[in-house]
């Protein structure tokens, strides 16, 4: 996955920082000793001692801490020795200072240890929350392949207002994408009621058309329930697809959901919508119907499902990004490499970076053996 695939980079990045962060009191030291031992006696470096262990405080432990201050403190007075010097007010004071610099050192150590403890259990919490919120994709069902783009646009998040799931039902798979409107935690909100009445109905639903109005019936009883969220409040995009054991073809209903593309050997059209449906939560505004689309979808051919946080991407002159001229180009690349082409495309076309969250799951209709 290309988010997994940026993590372990920022990961490697934070290590080697963290790493340069540890060694940083030991230089100070190092560079402290030569300086004072290559200059004239008139020169004297020995005040930046107190570095060493304030240093220390941002990445070593209180213990490590601690060590490095007494380290310090025994340079000092190696360094008052180096010069001949006897015990002085002038050492003393120098070594006091350096005791309260590593006492206070190791306090701010010990609080930064326990803030950093904190916050690593309740990320374990978040992540765990997040992964039932919020699956990872199978990679196959049935006879479909699926690869998952998921990149959330709030800083540290792994879940935004874009939601995606795929399910195997009796007969077929049912793959659904959504994408709530604004941002934030109320987004992520009403995407996990959403993904819930999804998870609570896909099986029982004789068709889209039934699945769709549950997904409504859903969110309204959500704010019943919760009246102080603004959860019932917020509408969302949604395409629903059913994919058939025993027929070439794929049913579609759009709620408002830019319409997927169909690729067919090398061509690479969007499904046709005659008339859409009205985003989920708005059908109370409009005359209420569904009307589900059918599509061949044979042996090779691919769907694209994407949110609007891909096709509303802009460049420096406000251009949004060209989907289908791209999904052209790259009829013949491998199904596993598209995500990444367009995690890195994506990334590379916006101008200001990429401010939306963005879901895209391909759905490949294995060849057939032999």
């Amino acid at each position: 996955m290309p988010a997994a695939g940026h993590r372990r980079h920022s990961g490697a990045a934070a290590r080697t920082q963290f790493n340069l962060g540890r060694a940083l009191p030991f230089l100070i030291l190092a560079m402290t000793v030569l300086a004072d031992l290559l200059t004239p006696d008139t020169e004297r470096f020995e005040r930046l001692l107190v570095a060493a262990p304030a240093l220390a405080a941002v990445t070593w432990s209180v213990r490590g801490t601690v060590g490095i201050g007494l380290l310090a403190m025994a340079v000092r007075a190696l360094l008052s020795l180096s010069r001949n010097e006897a015990v002085v007010p002038e050492l003393l004071t120098s070594e006091v200072v350096l005791a309260a610099v590593t006492g206070a050192a190791a306090w701010v150590s010990s609080v930064r240890t326990r803030y950093e403890r904190d916050l690593r259990e309740v990320t374990a919490v978040a992540e765990v929350v997040q992964r039932v919120v919020l699956r990872p994709l199978p990679d196959r069902l049935g006879r479909f392949d699926l690869h998952l783009l998921y990149l959330a646009a709030a800083a540290k998040a792994r879940i935004g207002g874009d939601f995606y799931e795929a399910v195997r039902v009796p007969g077929a798979v049912r793959v659904m994408l959504g994408d709530v409107q604004g941002k934030g935690l109320g987004a992520v909100e009403t995407a996990s009621v959403l993904l819930g009445a999804f998870r609570a109905t896909v099986n029982d639903a004789p068709d889209l058309a039934t699945l769709a109005d549950r997904l409504d019936e859903g969110l309204a009883r959500y704010g019943g329930w919760d009246p102080d969220s603004d959860a019932a409040e917020r509408f969302a995009t949604v395409v629903l697809v059913e994919l058939p054991d025993d027929r070439d073809v794929a049913l579609l209903l759009s709620c408002g959901h830019p319409a997927p593309l169909l690729q067919h050997g090398t061509e690479v059209e969007p499904v046709a919508f005659a008339d859409p449906s009205v985003p989920v939560n708005l059908a109370g505004l409009a005359e209420h119907h569904h009307r589900i689309e059918e599509v061949p979808f044979g042996p090779g051919d691919r769907l694209l499902l994407y949110t609007d946080g891909v096709s509303e991407t802009r460049d420096r002159t406000g251009t949004f990004y060209p989907l289908e001229t791209r999904m052209r180009g790259w009829v013949r690349e491998p199904a596993t490499e598209l995500p990444g082409l367009l995690h890195r495309d994506l990334a590379a076309y916006g101008g200001d970076g990429l401010d939306d969250d963005v879901a895209a799951v391909l759905v490949v209709r294995a060849p057939e053996s032999g």
